[in-house]
């Protein structure tokens, strides 16, 4: 019986330093050595400065100037209010389909689409425009999604119509692997680029 304990605790001793260290050190090892920006975050830098992540999406919601992602219900881990893309509290509303304030968060959404854009009409707004994704943190959005807000950035901005469009469509991003999801166009991306047009324009 000491014996067969022994040999199931050296057994289990094994175990834990093979999986619970040296598989995440391996994992470790080979993101770092194939996949170092991907392992490290997929951090975007501007002129040497880390702006962004391109999996992580950004609040655009309260500058009208910028493209807008979807709507994060994410909250502050701290003080449990809204916080929205806070990566250290991903996850969704919860809300049903029928549920009130689920509705009431879209009419209010939707409201402001239509009020500070000029021409649309609420029938060409995407539902993800409106709705939040599961994690809180998604940084894509439909083609359509971006081609709406084009003439808000152009009010805003000051950038032609043309310009824009052109813009957006140099960002879309084909499904994955070619065949998985619609068309995307990754927002943090997007708007880095158009900081860049904006300050070309201004200067």
């Amino acid at each position: 019986m000491g014996q067969t304990m022994k040999r199931a605790a050296l057994l289990t001793v094994i175990l834990w330093v093979l999986l619970g260290l040296g598989f995440p050190l391996v994992m470790v090892g080979i993101g770092q050595l194939f996949f170092p920006w991907q392992a490290n975050g997929s951090v975007i830098t501007v002129q040497g400065r880390p702006v962004a992540a391109r999996h992580v999406g950004q609040y655009f919601g309260n500058t009208l100037q910028y493209f807008w992602g979807r709507p994060s219900d994410t909250t502050s881990i701290t003080t449990g209010k809204l916080q929205p893309y806070n990566a250290f509290n991903s996850g969704p509303s919860n809300y049903g389909p029928t549920n009130a304030a689920l509705l009431h968060d879209v009419k209010v959404r939707v409201r402001e689409y239509l009020q500070t854009t000029p021409g649309l009409k609420a029938s060409q707004i995407p539902l993800s425009l409106v709705e939040s994704s599961g994690s809180g943190l998604d940084p894509d959005i439909t083609v359509q999604s971006a081609f709406i807000q084009i003439p808000r950035i152009a009010k805003h901005t000051g950038l032609s119509v043309t310009t824009l469009t052109r813009l957006v469509e140099s960002h879309i991003l084909p499904p994955e692997l070619g065949i998985f999801g619609p068309r995307r166009i990754n927002v943090v991306l997007l708007n880095v680029a158009l900081t860049a047009l904006i300050h070309k324009h201004e200067s």
